[in-house]
């Protein structure tokens, strides 16, 4: 019997390629299928390196008559593996980073997004299943010469969310003040300078009485997360906390105790954090940009223009004014009922059907 494998850039916690190429292999090996992850050690946290393959045996151990699924993120020697190979080919798209925003903080990243583009380009016509995971990345797709894109949005482990929460984080933070948070990793393309600035109109001209809480790694961007601080420092900004990474009990705390999750991303191929802020009632308030209208589906409040003093009125208007926070969770609510009205299953069968054993 052939089997289906995934190749992914990359394997760790609280990664959301990772999670979903996890979840897809657990849906493969209950069809009955032989499947495994393949991806480079060097890019995979060292406490899961037993739960993948190395990508670099997957030519020899890889058949004609198999399915490799690739999970197209980013530059890496999965995709060069993944384009030599003759067996049967699918991709999913989830978008890779344009180097702009990393050229002045990273260099080296920026080489490896630039890599990803020129990679992401080679790879048309190399699959006979495209797909991407929002209808925003699967247009950059067809800009690059990819036909019959489908849509496959990118699946949330459900199973994660059911960790208890830290309980002593919880009481911490239950101290009276307006808790904002964002969820991501601290990168250019996210503007946390634009958080930021919004969190300082915040609590300078509307209210002292907030807290802003960044959550995310800031591995490898260690210089933009320096400006930053350096901004708190210059503006006197107080009760901003930069967690870095952080358990999955202690994410569930952040959530569970926000009053409001604030997104300024200026570019997110799908952005998983605000589907997660739905799942526990946090009312978001997000800038208009690249798939987060999409993501947010007639959700939360749209910001049109980047306008921090409107954007900080917004956050205290959620917070004081429980009938606009009722309706916006309301209308959350029903964007992730709509999200959960899925059946994945019957879903990767119908998009992987061309290439089907």
């Amino acid at each position: 019997m052939a089997a289906i494998h995934q190749f992914t850039a990359g394997f760790a916690w609280h990664d959301a390629i990772s999670n979903e190429a996890n979840l897809f292999r657990k849906i493969f090996r209950q069809w009955g299928y032989t499947s495994e992850i393949y991806c480079d050690p060097a890019n995979t946290s060292r406490d899961r390196r037993g739960e993948i393959k190395d990508i670099h045996s997957a030519t020899a151990e890889i058949t004609s008559d198999d399915i490799v699924l690739l999970h197209l993120s980013i530059g890496s020697v999965a995709n060069s593996v993944f384009e030599s190979l003759s067996c049967r080919k699918a991709i999913l798209y989830h978008n890779v980073t344009p180097a702009h925003y990393f050229q002045f903080t990273n260099p080296q990243i920026a080489a490896h997004l630039q890599r990803g583009r020129e990679q992401v380009a080679s790879l048309a016509g190399k699959a006979t299943v495209n797909m991407a995971d929002s209808a925003f990345n699967a247009t950059e797709m067809e800009g690059m010469g990819y036909t019959g894109v489908q849509i496959l949005p990118i699946v949330i482990d459900t199973d994660l969310m059911r960790t208890p929460p830290t309980t002593r984080l919880m009481e911490r933070r239950s101290d009276g003040l307006l808790n904002t948070i964002f969820v991501g990793r601290c990168t250019p393309n996210k503007k946390i300078e634009d958080v930021l600035r919004v969190f300082a109109w915040l609590q300078k001209n509307i209210t002292p009485q907030c807290r802003l809480t960044l959550i995310g790694s800031k591995a490898g961007n260690e210089r933009y997360h320096a400006m930053l601080l350096a901004m708190c420092k210059e503006w006197q900004l107080a009760h901003v906390e930069f967690t870095g990474s952080v358990s999955q009990a202690d994410l569930h705390a952040y959530y569970k105790s926000a009053h409001v999750f604030l997104c300024m991303s200026e570019h997110e191929g799908f952005c998983i954090p605000l589907m997660e802020s739905m799942m526990y009632d946090v009312p978001i308030v997000a800038m208009a940009d690249a798939a987060v209208p999409e993501t947010l589906d007639h959700s939360g409040i749209l910001l049109t223009e980047r306008r921090f003093d409107i954007a900080a009125e917004a956050i205290f208007r959620l917070h004081q004014d429980a009938a606009l926070r009722d309706g916006v969770i309301t209308a959350q609510r029903e964007r992730l009922a709509r999200y959960k009205q899925r059946d994945l299953e019957a879903e990767l069968r119908t998009a992987l059907a061309p290439i089907f054993p």
